[in-house]
C-alpha cells in the first residue's frame, strides 16, 4: 500500500506548515515522488509545496466540493506518486461550522491517518490528556502518531516519549527549538517569493524524525479502500455530477493571466479542467484574444505591481475591448480589481482596464480583512468559493447581481458583477460556467 498521511495540529501556530514542507522536501530528496495536498482553499501553502515537490499541490475542500469529488481528486493526482502528504489547516477540528470542512473531515472522507504536530515548549506529561483527547474524540479520525515541536532538550523529549508509550501512540520524533525555523508572514499570507526549504530544516528532520517508522505506521491504515479508483480523465469528465465546472467549459479555449505574484492564485484542478489552456503575463504581454472562448483573470496581488500593469496599456486596452465586444471573462479578486477603473494606494491612483466603473482602495488606512467561504446563485447556477482580501471598494459598496452568503448561510455584502459576458467578484471561485 502507498504511504499517505495528513499532517495536522491541535491549533494554528503549532508548526505543521514547517514540518509538512520539511517532510515533503526530505522525502523528495530521498528519491520519492511526493504528491502534496492542502486542506482548505489556501493558495499560498500550495505554492511552497509545488516548489519543494516539483508538482502542483491540490486543494481538498469539502465546502467547495463534494466528498466524492475530494476522493476523486486524491486518487487522480496521487496515483503516480510514491507517497501522498496532506497539510491540514488551522486546528484539526476547526471548520466553517464546528468540524465541517475541517482537516478532520478530510481525514475521515479519505480514511487517512493523522500525524499530529504538537507544540511542546511549555509542557511534558500534561501532553497525555491532550493527546488522549484527540485520539478518542472521533474514532473515525485516526491519529497514527505525533511529532513534537519546539522541544527544549533530549531530556524533555524523553519525557514526551513517555507520554506516547503510556498512550500506546507512535512517536515519530521531534524538532528542537530554533528561531531560524519560525515561518514569517507577509500581507495576505506567507512570503512565497522565497520558496526553497532551508537546509537546516531538512537536516533537523532527517536527524530527529524516524522516517521509516512514519512510513510503516501510515501503511497500517487502509485508506485506499475509501478512495475511488478512477481513470486518467474521469475526475474532469464527471465534473457535472460531482461539482460542476461545466462540461461546456472543458471544451473552451482558455487564456489565463498568470505571473509570479500579481495573478497567481490558481487552483491546479481548475486549470487542468481546460483543454490546452494558454497563459499570458499582464505586466509584459499583449494577449491575442481573437480565437479564445474564455479570458480568466485570477486573484493575486495586482496592488503590488501597479506601475508595471499601468505601463502595459496595450494589454489593458485589449481586455477592455474584448469585454465590450461580449467576450467571456471570469475575474476573481485581484482579477476583478484589474477590471475596475482604478486602484488607489497611498502613492496615488493607477488606471486599470476600465471594464467595471469602480475604484478599489489599497491604502493602508482602508485595509480591512474580509475572509470566508462564499456561495451564491446566479442565472440558476450555484457558485462556491472563498474570499480573502484587505482591499475594498472606494466609497459605497456597489450593488450586486445576486445575494452572496457565507458557509453558514448568512448574507454578506460581497458584490457579484455580471456585465455583458463578464463575471467578476472578490470571491475566488472553485466552479463556474459560461
Amino acid at each position: 500500500m502507498k504511504p499517505a498521511f495528513l499532517i495536522a495540529a491541535p491549533t494554528s501556530g503549532s508548526g505543521k506548515t514547517t514540518i509538512a514542507r520539511g517532510l515533503m522536501a526530505l522525502f523528495t530528496r530521498k528519491g520519492y515522488k511526493v504528491q502534496p495536498f492542502k486542506c482548505g482553499p489556501d493558495y499560498i501553502d500550495t505554492k511552497f509545496h509545488e516548489a519543494v515537490c516539483g508538482r502542483p499541490s491540490i486543494n481538498l475542500d469539502t465546502f467547495m466540493a463534494s466528498p466524492e469529488h475530494v476522493r476523486c481528486l486524491f486518487a487522480h493526482y496521487g496515483k503516480d506518486s510514491d507517497i501522498c502528504i496532506v497539510e491540514g489547516m488551522m486546528g484539526l477540528y476547526d471548520g466553517y461550522d464546528r468540524d465541517l470542512g475541517s482537516s478532520a473531515e478530510i481525514a475521515r472522507v479519505l480514511g487517512l491517518p493523522v500525524v499530529l504536530v504538537v507544540d511542546a515548549k511549555s509542557a511534558a506529561y500534561s501532553m497525555a490528556p491532550l493527546l488522549q483527547g484527540f485520539m478518542n474524540f472521533n474514532k473515525e479520525v485516526r491519529v497514527a502518531g505525533v511529532i513534537f515541536n519546539k522541544v527544549g532538550s533530549q531530556k524533555h523529549f524523553e519525557m514526551l516519549r513517555q507520554v506516547c508509550d503510556d498512550l500506546h501512540l507512535a512517536c515519530f520524533g521531534y524538532l528542537p527549538k530554533s528561531s531560524s525555523l519560525e515561518t514569517g508572514s507577509r500581507y495576505l499570507g506567507l512570503d512565497f517569493s522565497q520558496q526553497s526549504e532551508s537546509e537546516e530544516l531538512v537536516q533537523m528532520l532527517e536527524r530527529f524524525i524516524d522516517i521509516e517508522q512514519l512510513n510503516t505506521v501510515s501503511n497500517l491504515f487502509p485508506w485506499e479502500k475509501q478512495v475511488v479508483s478512477i481513470g486518467e480523465t474521469s475526475c474532469f469528465d464527471r465534473r457535472n455530477k460531482l461539482f460542476p465546472l461545466g462540461k461546456q467549459m472543458r471544451n473552451t479555449k482558455a487564456l489565463i493571466a498568470r505571473n509570479a505574484e500579481a495573478f497567481s492564485f490558481l487552483y491546479a484542478e481548475v486549470v487542468d479542467g481546460f483543454i490546452s489552456p494558454r497563459f499570458f503575463d499582464p505586466e509584459k504581454d499583449v494577449p491575442a484574444l481573437e480565437d479564445i472562448g474564455l479570458l480568466y483573470l485570477p486573484g493575486g496581488y495586482p496592488e503590488k505591481h501597479l506601475e508595471a500593469l499601468v505601463r502595459n496599456e496595450a494589454c489593458r486596452e485589449a481586455i477592455r475591448h474584448f469585454a465590450e465586444q461580449g467576450g467571456h471573462i471570469v475575474a476573481e479578486c485581484g482579477g476583478m480589481m484589474y477590471l475596475c477603473e482604478s486602484i488607489v494606494t497611498d502613492d496615488g491612483e493607477y488606471p486599470m482596464c476600465g471594464v467595471l466603473p469602480y475604484s478599489i482602495t489599497a491604502r493602508k488606512a482602508d485595509r480591512k480583512l474580509s475572509l470566508g467561504y462564499r456561495r451564491f446563485v446566479l442565472d440558476g447556477k450555484e457558485y462556491r468559493g472563498h474570499e480573502f482580501h484587505y482591499t475594498h471598494f472606494l466609497g459605497q459598496t456597489p450593488p450586486s447581481a445576486c445575494q452572496v452568503y457565507n458557509a453558514k448561510g448568512e448574507p454578506v455584502d460581497t458584490p457579484v458583477f455580471r456585465y455583458k459576458n463578464v463575471l467578476a467578484s472578490y470571491t475566488h471561485l472553485y466552479n463556474y460556467e459560461l
